[in-house]
């Protein structure tokens, strides 16, 4: 079985979710589907929780008005029209309780509700179109099977079981739907993997089912080596190893959810990254195999925080460390890198939510500054401290560009350099210039 994830461009139209069709029944094993909503719902459906949020009643009837005018007119044109009543019939039962939780209060469980119509949206219709062409089809709610813990991590256990019993139940079964995104909480509320967790999704999926491959389908031909909206010479990169992928996934690349490959790497799963526009084009492969090269990818994470702890307290006091992440703990906020010296710490976060915070309790411990609008730039490859010149070559090619800080060794995998945000693109494109060698056209 193969488990294959079309994202929110791949169904973005009626002439795309017709396109998909045509792909998932060309290829002739079993496989379960898994999609995104359709392109720009998710957007809309954050501006009524927004405008729900802020009591603007008003706005939030007519952001669902012309939502729900564009899915009508979207299943008119997806459907043979014998079977409009019933996408007639599918869009009003989505609005309708749409419309109904809008007149809760707001909350974040109300908001989750809101958010996960997009998915339940695309699979609904999408379904009833394979039925209408007559391909046999088992539409699978994710709220069934997917499911997270009280600490916001997938119930792998549960997946697995769960899915494993509704699979049996059609044992004839060669196509399923699910959705993307979606699932339920410890609280068995609705909430999700967060955005573009429809990827993640297809990696749970295909570990809980032992699938044979599962494919990413995009509008991009796979993973290239730096962005190609800021640098205007790329190549797609071939194969990845499950830890580069990894890397430049949590670091920028956004092709993939940064959590994609963990259940993939450990079922040893192959992830493919595909293209539904040019679905003839081999597209990247992400597997336990390592290339021998040095440099693969550039990836680049831009709203970066940095934080500077300095104190003369730190000198040879064991237990620094610790307190200092406690602080970073107690507010569930990661940390991306580090830097230490004797009398200081430099450190970067993404997320600033609790950053007053922060800085108020890190205080206690000394002097702190605070630095934003900074971007890590994380070059990839297989770079083991043995390798002498990678890090000069990657130094030199921005030798004018000012670098914050430098993380190395952590990882074999990973250099990440933490510069001013307005340097961003000059670094991407002097990288791309100076440390890549070109395949042959």
């Amino acid at each position: 079985m193969k488990v294959l994830k079309f994202g929110g461009t791949s169904v973005g139209s009626p002439e795309r979710m017709h396109r998909v069709a045509e792909l998932i029944t060309q290829q002739p094993e079993p496989k379960i589907v898994v999609l995104s909503a359709v392109s720009g719902t998710t957007n809309t459906l954050v501006k009524i929780s927004q405008a729900l949020q802020q009591g603007q009643k008003r706005e939030v009837g007519q952001i669902i008005a012309a939502l729900e005018k564009h899915y009508q007119d979207f299943y008119q044109d997806l459907l043979p029209a014998e079977v409009h009543q019933e996408g007639e019939q599918i869009v009003a039962a989505h609005f309708e309780a749409l419309k109904a939780t809008t007149q809760e209060a707001y909350s974040a469980d109300v908001e989750k509700e809101i958010l996960a119509q997009g998915e339940l949206l695309s699979t609904k219709l999408f379904t009833a179109y394979l039925k209408s062409k007559d391909i046999p089809v088992v539409l699978l709610s994710a709220l069934e099977f997917m499911r997270i813990d009280a600490h916001q991590e997938p119930n792998s256990a549960f997946i697995r079981s769960q899915l494993t019993e509704l699979l049996s139940k059609h044992p004839e079964g060669q196509l399923f739907v699910t959705q993307g995104y979606i699932c339920l909480n410890s609280y068995n509320r609705i909430d999700n993997l967060q955005r573009g967790g429809s990827d993640y999704t297809a990696s749970l999926v295909g570990a809980a089912v032992g699938a044979k491959e599962i494919q990413i389908w995009t509008d991009i031909d796979g993973m290239h080596n730096n962005d190609p909206r800021i640098v205007k010479k790329t190549f797609r990169v071939d194969g990845l190893s499950f830890n580069e992928a990894a890397e430049l996934a949590y670091f920028g690349a956004k092709i993939l959810h940064p959590f994609t490959i963990r259940p993939a790497q450990r079922a040893n799963i192959p992830v493919r990254l595909l293209n539904t526009m040019e679905p003839q084009a081999p597209g990247t492969l992400i597997s336990d195999h390592q290339e021998d090269r040095s440099i693969t990818a550039v990836a680049a994470k831009d709203g970066i925080t940095a934080i500077k702890i300095k104190s003369s307290r730190m000198l040879l006091a064991y237990g620094f460390l610790r307190k200092v992440f406690e602080v970073f703990e107690k507010y569930k906020t990661p940390i991306d890198l580090i830097t230490t010296s004797e009398v200081g710490i430099s450190l970067t976060i993404d997320n600033q939510s609790h950053l007053e915070n922060i800085q108020r309790e890190l205080a206690a411990f000394g002097e702190v500054e605070v630095d934003t609008d900074h971007t890590i730039v994380c070059v990839v490859g297989n770079m083991p401290f043995q390798k002498v010149g990678v890090l000069k070559q990657i130094v030199d090619a921005i030798d004018d560009i000012p670098i914050r800080m430098l993380s190395y060794g952590g990882s074999k995998f990973n250099i990440s350099l933490l510069i001013d945000s307005r340097y961003k693109n000059e670094t991407l494109n002097r990288l791309n210039e100076h440390i890549f060698t070109f395949p042959n056209p």
